[in-house]
């Protein structure tokens, strides 16, 4: 079993197709298929709900979202004292989660199937590419009319890889690699009980011809060039 290169991911990427990713040994060891947010549409939301069968996420930079006012939800919940005791516990690889609001836009029917999910994630790819292109006043604005909470779509902020090296910040990393804005829609591969095996994946990226990179060959390209 051999990785892709970075190389090979970035073009992918760019082109709108997905990629898997594996995060690492000794952490949570899961796959995710990755989309950029920017080309998504209800046809690769339905093969991340059928073929990765995980949570389907948006995911972007802290960085970007505190411009419009977005907090972890784990911060958010430790600020009350009836959550600070469950906000504060962690899972057994240890990271702080990434999660921050559960969101919907307001012109979705119900925000769960796919089509609603799509429509969701694109406005939410406009609201981030207008905060990244420093159109931060009319992101806001945006974002603070035209969505509800909570809804369908998790937002997942990423850390950045010199805090935390999950799925979040891997994927988000390589959008930045590939000259893209960090808007990324990932959700991780299941199997019957359990999460997908790395062998099992490179099984289906082989007879799928995806793309399957490791998070160590991401943190080595990005420490390499300088970001």
């Amino acid at each position: 079993m051999y990785f892709n290169s970075v190389s090979e991911a970035l073009e992918e990427l760019r082109k709108g197709n997905p990629i898997l990713i594996f995060d690492a040994k000794g952490r949570e060891e899961e796959v995710d298929m990755v989309f950029y947010a920017g080309i998504i549409d209800y046809e690769k939301i339905y093969r991340l709900r059928v073929e990765a069968g995980g949570l389907i996420c948006y995911a972007t930079l802290y960085n970007l979202a505190e411009k419009i006012g977005l907090k972890f939800m784990s911060d958010i919940l430790s600020s009350h004292d009836a959550y600070r005791e469950i906000a504060t516990r962690r899972l057994g690889y240890g990271d702080p989660p990434a999660f921050s609001l559960w969101v919907n836009h307001v012109n979705v029917r119900t925000g769960i199937n796919d089509i609603d999910r799509a429509y969701t994630v694109r406005k939410l790819h406009e609201v981030f590419t207008k905060v990244w292109n420093n159109n931060v006043n009319e992101a806001k604005k945006i974002f603070y009319s035209e969505f509800m909470a909570p809804g369908h779509v998790p937002i997942l902020l990423s850390r950045g890889l010199d805090k935390r090296r999950g799925h979040t910040e891997l994927s988000t990393t390589l959008a930045l690699l590939a000259g893209l804005v960090p808007s990324i829609v990932l959700a991780e591969m299941l199997d019957k009980g359990e999460s997908l095996s790395l062998e099992k994946a490179f099984q289906y990226a082989k007879r799928n011809g995806i793309v399957i990179i490791d998070g160590k060959s991401i943190i080595d390209y990005w420490l390499k060039s300088g970001q």
